[in-house]
């Protein structure tokens, strides 16, 4: 059941508790106005609290209708009191005692520190209302059980809160720790075969020539990018949020050079998603007019709350007005595969060329979307 299941064994025995409290004080007070009527609301009262172990123990049955009819049945007994005491006395506890506590303590649980205010309001309201003989004097009022019913739904709904997070991150390091260690037994496996066999190639590759040579160019190739896979170790990601540095590294090889810094370059996943798809789209540019074994840099970086990636080669450059016509023609590569997929990001793209003098893309994304 975890951490959150023992705030709700821990509400149970409160319950529990509660109730023969309740029950020792209606006792002791001889039943007070109408006893028949207040063994009634114990019995009512007993019931839901059974029905409330049961019930808060499953998880799927945890949610606001359930904690909903909680708050309804609480406030039922609580409402109860006049007819049980008779004059709603303010120096006692009412027919419910303490109990009324466990809705407050529930919702706390579930909700966070805010639901357990709003319920500590709802039930501390009612209860002084109740005092007041249908007005809220707070003058008169004793308010010392309306600022502890306070404190408890706030401090426990912010302590459940916190620990529902500490278990989280618990259970994400786990998870990474086993997943770095299943990393190193296979990169050690990968790294006494399957590199060393690339490698070989290659190197067998360039030594025979000719058709063999591309064989050994596209097995290091492979190489460089299993080995970049290998060395990079996964950060452990938020929920939708990826790591741009991961998504870039994909395109690593013996002929692209990615540069990227040593902390996360976090981004929402869809977002992190376009930029690397925008990069691949200016690295199918590189391929397509400087060759297939043309050089080629990725930079990223980030600073001043903006993401940036450069994508870099040393081909014939893009003479004046180039992209302009190919656009008008119809040839839409970087006007909508780059450009329109950073825009569409709120981010800007920046084309940097001459004839001979090679091209530069510098897409930008703010790095809080």
């Amino acid at each position: 059941m975890g951490i959150d299941g023992s705030f709700w064994r821990a509400i149970a025995v409160f319950r529990v508790a509660s109730l023969v409290y309740a029950a020792v004080l209606l006792v002791g007070a001889g039943g007070y106005a109408r006893p028949m009527i207040g063994l009634l609301v114990i019995g009512v009262m007993a019931l839901w609290t059974v029905a409330t172990i049961f019930a808060y123990s499953i998880e799927e049955f945890r949610g606001w209708p359930l904690l909903a009819l909680d708050m309804l049945v609480t406030l039922g007994c609580l409402l109860s009191t006049p007819l049980v005491q008779g004059v709603y006395q303010q120096d006692i506890l009412p027919i419910t005692a303490t109990w009324m506590g466990g809705a407050v303590l529930a919702w706390g649980v579930h909700g966070g520190r805010r639901a357990g205010a709003a319920a500590a309001l709802i039930v501390s309201l009612t209860d002084l209302w109740l005092r007041g003989a249908g007005g809220l004097d707070f003058e008169k009022l004793p308010i010392n059980g309306t600022v502890l019913f306070f404190l408890a739904g706030v401090v426990v709904g912010h302590a459940a809160r916190l620990t529902k997070r500490a278990e989280e991150r618990m259970q994400q390091a786990i998870e990474l720790e086993a997943s770095g260690r299943e990393r190193e037994r296979l990169a050690r496996g990968i790294h006494d075969s399957v590199l060393q066999v690339l490698a070989l190639v290659q190197r067998r590759g360039q030594e025979l020539g000719g058709e063999a040579a591309e064989l050994g160019r596209l097995a290091g190739e492979q190489e460089a990018a299993l080995r970049e896979l290998v060395r990079l170790r996964p950060e452990p990601p938020a929920a939708g949020i990826a790591d741009l540095r991961t998504l870039l590294q994909k395109y690593g090889s013996a002929s692209v050079t990615v540069s990227a810094p040593a902390t996360p370059l976090t981004l929402p996943a869809t977002v992190a998603g376009e930029m690397a798809a925008a990069v691949g789209a200016a690295l199918d540019n590189v391929t397509r007019h400087c060759g297939t074994q043309a050089p080629a840099w990725i930079f990223a970086e980030s600073d001043g709350g903006v993401i940036t990636v450069t994508v870099r080669d040393e081909g014939p450059g893009i003479s004046p007005g180039r992209l302009e016509a190919a656009a008008a023609d119809g040839r839409l590569g970087v006007a909508q595969s780059i450009r329109g997929r950073i825009a569409d990001l709120g981010g800007t793209v920046t084309v940097v060329s001459g004839p001979g003098g090679g091209t530069e893309v510098e897409m930008s994304v703010p790095a809080d979307l």
